[in-house]
């Protein structure tokens, strides 16, 4: 018999039931070190004072009105996302999959109005994700993605990642855009080096292309910056964001220049609930802490004191850890071991980690972990190795 709640996930054993900090408390009482957050979600982690007393004011006054009307707490948020950005203009969603339908909604519609209605196809990349929409498993093209969801939406070419010779040699009449993640999350915590950014935001401006910037797990300043493609010196023309904006609420946004939005007007695009009054209070929050002095200096203090420690962990234990990539507090431990068997591990040592592509276990904690938690984070994660090489020893 199918279950109530369809069963498209395949849940770990664990039933949390409050959160505190960088901790998930389980319901027997457990505590769980959260080196998840929520897949990137959590930036300032659970139950941060500052977003518990936005969303409790908020939500004694005004819960949703609607995108009929003016909005002032979206207002203050877009003014705040544009005067910290490349952006000229902001839309609210709820999610980066409602913000990847969005982005290549605006490129194809931005061409459309140049009188250039055949330049509809976007280039995207082996090992990306941008949602589980139409829009988003055609973005992407894996089988493990679009099996059985047929037909997929036309307009999307797969290249390898990285090949910048095959990214020009696929360019023609009717590519719009190039879509791609800064550091792929769900691919396995792979970055795109600054060189190869730079050069895909050159070959745009060579052909007159839009570059489209997934940072919807990348973004908020997990990577150190607020945005990742401010390590590369570069700007987009539309960025897709959602995750670490709502700190935990569903919020997502579009960003994008004006010229790239030109093609956007009264009617051609719309959100019940994108932005309303709850969301915005929250990302409000959110924005406040992020950009406040020295707050991502520390994240980059503490990603360095991360991938330190992580360094000496793959040292230790060669053949359980193969290696450390990723930037910021979005780190992948590339695993020898089955990344299953890693993750299910952790959980024994009450660590929550999260697996990705590539045999790879992602660390994305909240951006305000402390010293304290990073040495108890790794200490674990000694553990889990210790117990991987003792389960391997047995079986031998």
């Amino acid at each position: 018999m199918i279950s109530s709640v369809l069963p498209t996930y395949n849940r770990a054993p664990l039933h949390f039931v409050k959160g505190e900090g960088s901790w998930l408390i389980e319901a027997d009482g457990r505590r769980f070190l959260d080196m998840g957050a929520g897949i990137a979600v959590n930036a300032l982690g659970h139950a941060h004072p500052a977003l518990v007393a936005a969303l409790t004011e908020q939500a004694s006054t005004l819960w949703h009105t609607s995108n009929l009307y003016h909005i002032p707490q979206q207002q203050a948020l877009a003014d705040k996302l544009v005067d910290a950005t490349f952006a000229d203009t902001v839309f609210f969603c709820n999610s980066g999959t409602e913000a990847c339908e969005l982005a290549v909604k605006m490129a194809r519609k931005y061409f459309f109005e140049k009188g250039q209605p055949e330049r509809v196809e976007f280039l995207t990349f082996d090992g990306s994700f941008h949602g589980r929409s139409s829009a988003g498993i055609a973005a992407a093209g894996s089988e493990k993605m679009t099996h059985g969801f047929g037909p997929l939406l036309p307009g999307f070419k797969h290249l390898p990642f990285g090949d910048h010779d095959a990214i020009s040699a696929s360019i023609d009449d009717k590519t719009a855009a190039i879509l791609v993640e800064p550091v792929q999350g769900e691919g396995g915590i792979r970055p795109l080096p600054d060189a190869c950014l730079k050069g895909l935001r050159d070959l745009c401006d060579e052909h007159g292309l839009l570059l489209v910037l997934d940072e919807v797990q990348c973004g908020v300043g997990r990577t150190g910056r607020l945005f990742a493609h401010e390590w590369a010196g570069i700007e987009p023309d539309i960025m897709m964001v959602a995750k670490g904006i709502g700190g935990g609420f569903p919020l997502g946004a579009v960003l994008a220049t004006e010229e790239a939005a030109s093609g956007m007007t009264a009617g051609t695009h719309g959100s019940t609930y994108g932005g309303n009054p709850l969301g915005c209070a929250v990302g409000n929050a959110v924005m406040d802490h992020i950009t406040a002095p020295g707050f991502l200096d520390d994240v980059n203090r503490k990603a360095g004191l991360l991938r330190q420690k992580l360094e000496a962990l793959v040292a230790g234990h060669p053949d359980v850890f193969q290696s450390v990539r990723g930037s910021g507090l979005m780190l992948g431990l590339v695993c020898v071991a089955p990344v299953g068997d890693v993750v299910s591990a952790a959980y024994d040592a009450e660590l929550a980690i999260v697996p990705a592509a590539e045999n790879t276990a992602r660390l994305l904690p909240p951006l305000t972990i402390t010293d304290e938690e990073i040495a108890e984070a790794v200490t674990r994660l000694e553990n889990v190795a210790q117990a991987i090489q003792s389960k391997e020893s047995v079986a031998l």
